[in-house]
């Protein structure tokens, strides 16, 4: 086939828009010459009826004409068809006229019989083609045989063969060049996009190709591919905020920690001074572990590759781990849990999900509302409504301005009103990640000295409420 998978896209339009088009004049071909033939043919038996009419009539219903001179006037007439043959039977079956003197078209009582039954038949015989009738007059029933060679008829279906041939390899040529014009010039836009595309370098992502119109498949491919490195370009912009950050978050306790030592190492140090050096690099150790872990586990969240084997989760008994944690490390953080009226199953708190991660999630927002409340107290509120379980964590605290909202899921990205506190700015970026693998939503509601609500919604497990 010239429909090979090595041949280019315009090869393969124009050579299918070729054969398309042939397979259309083909069959139009082919239509036109059936219906001429069957025109022809029609319209030549249609004569033969006449002829064996008007001779059946001539010998029959005028008592001027016998058999001789009818023979005489069909010798002369000058209106006979090529190839002409009459013969007349009698209702005995029995030859009475036939114009062809060496009687070669004779016809079996079986056809003449068929020809008293049906009235009318139609025979072919090579080129030549015979109309049997039956003729019933005042006196007589003959059957009249008229059998003639349609020569000028034929002669025009040939012509038409010839013709339509001509036309048929004609197009062909036509079609192939415009097909192969077509097909470049449908191509066009894609290969412009093509070198667009090429021209496209690693440092160059800023740059959008053209989408045209806006309107045909090229344009919308265009869009998809703007869409993509719009993505792209997010991404490793995000890596390289990343990256810088991180490096900065490590450099900054791992300088602490090598300023304190190398000064512990000048010179010899009373007890009490080593002590407080290494109550410092311990607690820079510590800082640095932090960061590490959180970094890790933002890495694992943000993991598009990774399969988590969700399970059964009940909600409430992560946020009473929370809150056993959240106890453990800050002995001073209070969580106050309060559960909605219309909370009467274990199974409206069921969500699936990664129970670890869940904790990860509450342990941040709630560490938080801690963190950033004059009472160091953050309120937790559990809700279900319409297969959705809401989780608020509602603090006191200093709140957000609205123009930072935007930007707090961000990593490293803190607000200007907590560079007072210690932290990371690493931990709402680890909650939206997990949030989001969980099919979840983050919903924020904040005002400056007002406190924040952190609403996290999950859906109820289908399995669950079966």
């Amino acid at each position: 086939m010239f429909l090979n998978l090595k041949m280019e896209i315009k090869d393969k339009i124009m050579y299918l828009f070729v054969t398309i088009v042939a397979i259309i004049i083909i069959l139009l071909s082919l239509a036109i010459y059936i219906s001429f033939s069957k025109s022809r043919k029609e319209e030549f038996y249609d004569r033969l009826t006449q002829k064996a009419t008007l001779v059946s009539q001539m010998l029959i219903d005028i008592d001027e004409i016998n058999i001789e001179l009818l023979r005489k006037i069909e010798h002369n007439n000058p209106l006979s068809l090529p190839n002409e043959i009459i013969t007349i039977y009698d209702y005995n079956n029995n030859l009475i006229f036939t114009s062809d003197t060496i009687l070669f078209n004779q016809y079996s009582e079986d056809i003449i019989h068929e020809v008293r039954l049906k009235k009318e038949i139609r025979l072919t015989n090579n080129k030549k083609e015979t109309i049997g009738k039956f003729y019933t007059g005042q006196y007589d029933r003959i059957v009249t045989f008229v059998s003639a060679t349609d020569i000028f008829g034929l002669n025009k279906l040939k012509r038409l063969r010839l013709i339509l041939l001509i036309v048929f390899c004609s197009s062909l040529i036509i079609v192939f060049i415009s097909g192969k014009i077509f097909a470049q010039r449908t191509l066009l836009p894609i290969k412009m996009l093509m070198k667009e595309v090429d021209s496209i370098e690693a440092n160059m992502l800023s740059i959008r190709v053209n989408t045209g119109n806006n309107n045909d498949e090229i344009a919308q491919l265009a869009t998809t591919f703007n869409r993509f490195l719009d993505k792209l370009e997010s991404s490793i912009e995000m890596q390289k905020s990343f990256i810088s950050n991180a490096s900065h978050e490590l450099r900054t306790p791992l300088t602490v920690l090598s300023g304190q030592l190398e000064v512990l190492l000048r010179k010899e140090r009373d007890i009490d001074e080593y002590k407080q050096t290494i109550l410092t690099v311990y607690d820079e150790i510590k800082n640095l572990s932090d960061i590490s872990n959180r970094l890790l586990l933002l890495a694992k969240a943000s993991a598009e590759t990774n399969n988590y084997n969700f399970t059964e989760c009940r909600v409430d008994e992560i946020i009473w781990q929370t809150q056993a944690e959240l106890k453990k490390l800050h002995p001073d953080y209070y969580l106050n849990i309060q559960f909605a009226d219309n909370i009467d199953t274990p199974e409206m708190l069921t969500t699936s999900g990664n129970s670890s991660l869940l904790k990860d999630a509450f342990y941040n927002l709630a560490e938080n509302g801690c963190k950033y409340s004059r009472n160091k107290t953050c309120e937790i509120k559990l809700e279900t409504t319409n297969n959705i379980i809401q989780v608020n964590f509602i603090d006191s605290g200093i709140g957000i301005s609205a123009d930072e909202l935007n930007n707090i899921f961000e990593p490293f990205y803190r607000s200007k009103n907590v560079l007072n506190y210690k932290g990371h700015g690493i931990g709402l970026s680890i909650v939206e990640k997990i949030i989001s693998l969980h099919k979840g939503e983050i919903l924020i509601k904040s005002e400056p000295e007002n406190g924040s609500i952190f609403s996290i919604l999950l859906n109820i497990s289908t399995t669950s409420t079966k």
